[in-house]
């Protein structure tokens, strides 16, 4: 589990932790890992990514790692309030636009193949999400333009693999 106040494999590009070496461009420049792909290589039968902005899915998703038989992972996207400087009372918000963003696409994956959950037809700019969190406000136009691209690209591999699997 990642709670988001201190810097993990899990901490998106550009965010602030209480981990983070200081100075004036205090952010994790790395980037996160991806997890689920992590386990995909590892060997899983079965994995999705859910969000608490999407209850539906959320319930759909577990219920189906449940009949499954095998080694399965779920990668849950909950905000932390506190450790992104963020008003709890966004947390629904902000959880959506992760989603709409491509921030955190919902997907799974199963028996070798990759399918979305909650596809997104025109998603919206990654900046939308990031000005609601108090640990992006340091970022530049230019560091808000990084991150874009790096959501743009990843989302478009899982495209290639959701389009790779036929479906």
């Amino acid at each position: 589990m990642n709670t988001g106040i201190q810097c993990s494999g899990s901490t998106p590009c550009g965010a602030w932790t209480t981990t983070t070496p200081g100075g004036r461009r205090v952010q994790q420049r790395q980037g996160k890992k991806k997890i689920l792909e992590m386990m995909i290589a590892n060997g899983i039968v079965y994995g999705a990514t859910v969000s608490v902005a999407y209850p539906d899915d959320f319930i759909r998703t577990i219920r189906k790692a449940k009949g499954i038989k095998g080694p399965k992972f779920i990668h849950a996207y909950s905000p932390c309030p506190s450790g992104w400087r963020m008003d709890p009372r966004k947390a629904i918000e902000v959880s959506r636009l992760a989603v709409r963003t491509g921030v955190f696409p919902l997907y799974e994956y199963h028996n070798g193949r990759y399918s979305f959950t909650k596809e997104i037809k025109k998603r919206k700019p990654v900046e939308e999400y990031l000005r609601l969190q108090g640990r992006f406000r340091h970022l530049t136009p230019a560091d808000v333009a990084e991150v874009q691209a790096i959501v743009d690209r990843e989302y478009e591999e899982l495209v290639a693999k959701v389009g790779a699997s036929g479906r």
